[in-house]
């Protein structure tokens, strides 16, 4: 006979699979086995249609494709015979899951099976039902399961007691259907179908409040009986296990009267004797027995309170803790000394939930000493824990700090994203140990250099308060005194750009370091700009670019580089904590000013006004709205709603964001020009930089901060050597838009006069004049603008720096806006006006919505 053809059997076929001594060898006598059974199945011969079944289930097993074969399965249950449908059920169990759409052909056939006068035939249909029921099928045959839990026979009461928990599990709307048909089963005196129907019982009170109700008024004195009858039944060799009768059905009784007693007095207390009784006469010198005596202690612990009983339950613990056997204690010594990994997981989750803000030092030090000699592979479970407890039961800043350095010196390369982008939020807020904080660094990041998030936060704090690590400001009583230089400060950093250990964005956060410090320490700026320079051949796209930008600004821009790279905002902790969450949180700075609580037990005060446009600090800023869009929304005070995203373009409409991190991202996609980008500062819509180290902290991609100064606005926007030039003023095509004053103070006069592009009628060029009302002359000045999603802005340089005094001179300026929803919305902007008097800084700001119709 022909080893691969389709009458060979079952156990030849296994042979030559297990004769093969390659995996090629087994996926060439597979392949010619399904070749066989295929054409088989194309002859649709019935007489092997069982025997190709069987092997297409071990080939299944294997982890061969078997999908060609989910027919024949339907075709055996089809078939009248028992042989038939049992090879047929099993292989619809195995070669096909709830969501294969072939399933549905089988509804009929399990409806005619569950109908059947063979019990066994019942059964099979039972068993398939229970395994693969998906929420359609639940509602066509929940009817004739619920009739089966009343059958003859008790296999068939339990088969369809266990269907039913999947029912249910899938449509919990069918509750209901089965409270009653379950009352009964819960008198059974067979114990295969009594367990079963505490299991389905069970299911029911926690899909439905009904069922418990139901249950709790109906069947608790039963269950009481049950398990007292249980307990003291006489020895019965047909449920006896190391000489306790049915621990099965004790551990299923238990449970169910945990969650009866759960929330009810009048509940809990009708089972206090048998939980006691439980808890006294089980032994605990077997597994089973310690088995049963663990669900009692979790019952007791779940109902009501009731003193005595707490206290039988704690004593128990106590004498799980004792004992010597691996499976049943878990002592703390175990976590340090024991060679299971199991056991060492299992006594760190304990620890875990012993945890409290009580003893959260003493047992954060044990965590972390043992962090110094664990396995490798046993790290980042560790890390993580210490991670949660340090951020859920800081008792002080300083504190947290002290531990998060400790955690990212013994494992850094362990510690997820969120964890050291939490430690940055934190020292951002903790003003007076900014000093103490860098200096800590920066001899930690000497000691070692390799753990990855070290060297991140390190550099990070370096760039920020790298002043305060040499001129040792902030100094603590715990501290040591440390000698630091400019030049110290440098070669830390350039040593991690320089590592060939570390990844991008640890190398373009130092490379943002090095940028700071280049303002921050003048005497080596030559030096760092040398560092800097270094990469401007580099294979690494965002390390080059970013070398070409930084080198442009130290050399060409220096009248800009100490604004851009000056210290980052205090970021809001709640904002953060909310983002970390999934969702933001109502608001994002106290509207009336006060401070905020915030974990670690610190509180931090209202966060001083911002530098920023859209003012997200300020006290007066509009409440969010209830649909939760975005700032910009909520501050113009204009629909964004996803209505308001451009027909044709596929970005959704971006939640609302904190902005100051939506500026902090490395590698992020270059933000495109289209009408669902907003523009939040814009002074060139070719030219985008955002200069911050703390990178990587928001998955958005970067928000482009533009701004232009007069005179000099032309070179700071040019970053690239004069790859931009400024775009052509408009002419004058006869508009007839009157002109607007869009704003006017005691001091200042800003006149728009309109024009339409031609061809492109929701393109309006706007030609803005700066009048000087007071009789000072105004130097730097600097005019801002933000638009909603719907609007694009682009700012020309404007044509002057300085605005005469008393009116007699002007400064014009040119935008462009693009109305990606002219003729359904008006025109509206936000704009901020800065400039120097007797240098001094003066700001102005306000909202303009009084544009002409049919912009």
């Amino acid at each position: 006979m022909n080893p691969f053809s389709s009458g060979t059997r079952l156990r030849d076929m296994i042979r030559a699979i297990r004769a093969c001594k390659t995996a090629a060898e087994e996926r060439a006598v597979v392949r010619k086995e399904c070749a066989a059974i295929r054409a088989a199945i194309n002859e649709n011969d019935p007489d092997y249609r069982h025997r190709n079944l069987a092997k297409l289930m071990f080939i299944h097993m294997l982890g061969y494709p078997t999908h060609f074969g989910q027919m024949e399965c339907l075709k055996s249950i089809a078939s009248a015979g028992f042989p038939e449908k049992r090879i047929g059920y099993l292989g619809l169990m195995l070669l096909l899951d709830e969501r294969q759409e072939v399933l549905m052909l089988v509804t009929n056939s399990l409806k005619q099976d569950l109908n059947h006068t063979n019990q066994y035939i019942v059964g099979l249909a039972l068993c398939a039902l229970g395994n693969i029921c998906s929420a359609e099928m639940a509602r066509d045959l929940a009817p004739e399961v619920e009739r089966l839990l009343q059958f003859r026979d008790p296999n068939i009461r339990k088969k369809a007691a266990l269907c039913s928990v999947r029912i249910i599990k899938k449509v919990p709307d069918l509750a209901e259907n089965f409270i009653n048909p379950t009352a009964a089963l819960l008198k059974e005196k067979h114990h295969g179908v009594l367990i079963t129907g505490i299991q389905l019982c069970t299911d029911l009170c926690k899909a439905s409040t009904e069922a418990l109700e139901f249950y709790r008024k109906r069947c608790l004195e039963g269950l009481v009986k049950t398990l007292r009858d249980v307990v003291n039944s006489p020895y019965a060799p047909e449920y006896d296990i190391a000489g306790i009768t049915d621990p099965f059905l004790h551990i299923r009784l238990l449970r169910l009267l945990r969650v009866l007693g759960h929330g009810d007095a009048d509940a809990s207390d009708c089972m206090n004797d048998i939980l006691a009784q439980v808890a006294t006469k089980t032994e605990s010198n077997k597994n089973a027995g310690n088995a049963i005596l663990y669900e009692c202690v979790e019952t007791i612990m779940s109902i009501e309170d009731n003193g005595g009983l707490r206290v039988l339950a704690i004593n128990i613990l106590g004498r799980f803790l004792s004992n010597r056997d691996n499976n049943i204690s878990e002592p703390l010594d175990f976590f340090f000394q024991d060679s299971d990994a199991s056991i060492r997981k299992r006594a760190l989750e304990l620890v875990y939930l012993l945890v409290n803000e009580n003893n959260v030092k003493p047992l954060t030090k044990e965590l972390t000493e043992y962090l110094e000699v664990s396995d490798q592979e046993f790290k980042g479970d560790l890390t993580a824990k210490i991670c949660s407890i340090v951020e859920k039961y800081s008792p002080e800043k300083i504190w947290y700090i002290d531990q998060m350095l400790k955690v990212l010196s013994e494992a850094g390369n362990f510690v997820k994203d969120e964890v050291w982008h939490a430690l940055v939020v934190v020292i951002s807020n903790a003003s007076d140990l900014h000093g103490y904080t860098v200096r800590a660094f920066y001899r930690a990041l000497q000691a070692s250099a390799e753990q990855e998030s070290l060297v991140r936060v390190a550099v990070w704090c370096i760039g920020e308060y790298g002043d305060m690590l040499v001129n040792n400001v902030g100094m603590l009583n715990i501290e040591e005194p440390i000698t630091v230089t400019e030049s110290d400060a440098a070669d830390v950093v350039e040593v991690a750009i320089k590592s060939h250990n570390l990844d991008l964005t640890t190398k373009a956060m130092a490379m943002i370091a090095l940028l700071k410090l280049s303002s921050r320490f003048p005497s080596c700026s030559e030096r760092i700009k040398d560092i800097i320079v270094q990469h401007k051949g580099s294979l690494v796209l965002e390390l080059q670019q970013r070398s070409i930008e930084f080198n442009s600004i130290i050399a060409k821009h220096q009248n800009i580089r100490s604004a851009l790279v000056e210290r980052m905002p205090v970021l809001d902790e709640a904002t953060f904590s909310a983002r970390r969450a999934g969702s933001l949180p109502a608001t994002v700075s106290s509207s009336n000013g006060a401070s905020l609580n915030l974990p670690n037990g610190v509180a931090k005060p209202a966060a001083a006004p911002l530098m920023d446009l859209l003012d997200l600090s300020s006290d007066d800023a509009p409440a969010p709205s209830s649909s939760g869009g975005d700032f910009l929304q909520d501050l113009l005070g204009v629909d964004l709603s996803p209505a308001s995203v451009p027909s044709g373009t596929n970005q959704a409409p971006k939640a609302g964001t904190d902005v100051l991190l939506d500026l902090l991202s490395i590698g992020s996609s270059p933000v495109q020009s289209n009408p669902s980008t907003p523009d939040i500062l814009s002074s060139s819509q070719d030219n985008k930089m955002s200069i911050a180290t703390l990178d990587g902290l928001s998955s958005p991609p970067s928000v482009p901060v533009r701004s232009t100064s007069a005179g000099g606005a032309a070179s700071m926007m040019d970053l690239l050597d004069g790859f931009v030039s400024n775009s052509p003023k408009p002419e004058d095509n006869g508009s007839a838009y009157p002109s607007v004053v869009a704003f006017e103070s005691s001091s200042l006069r800003l006149t728009f006069n309109f024009s339409k592009a031609p061809g492109s009628p929701q393109t309006t060029l706007i030609e803005a004049t700066f009048t000087n009302l007071s009789p000072n002359v105004y130097t730097d000045f600097i005019f801002q603008a933000a638009v909603p999603k719907f609007l694009q802005l682009h700012l020309d340089p404007a044509s002057n720096n300085t605005l005469p005094a008393s009116g007699t001179g002007s400064v014009t300026q040119t935008l462009r806006v693009t109305n990606s929803q002219h003729g359904k919305k008006s025109l509206v902007m936000r704009i901020r006006i800065a400039y120097k008097l007797n240098n001094k800084d003066v700001l102005e700001e306000g909202q303009i919505s009084n544009f002409p119709r049919g912009l």
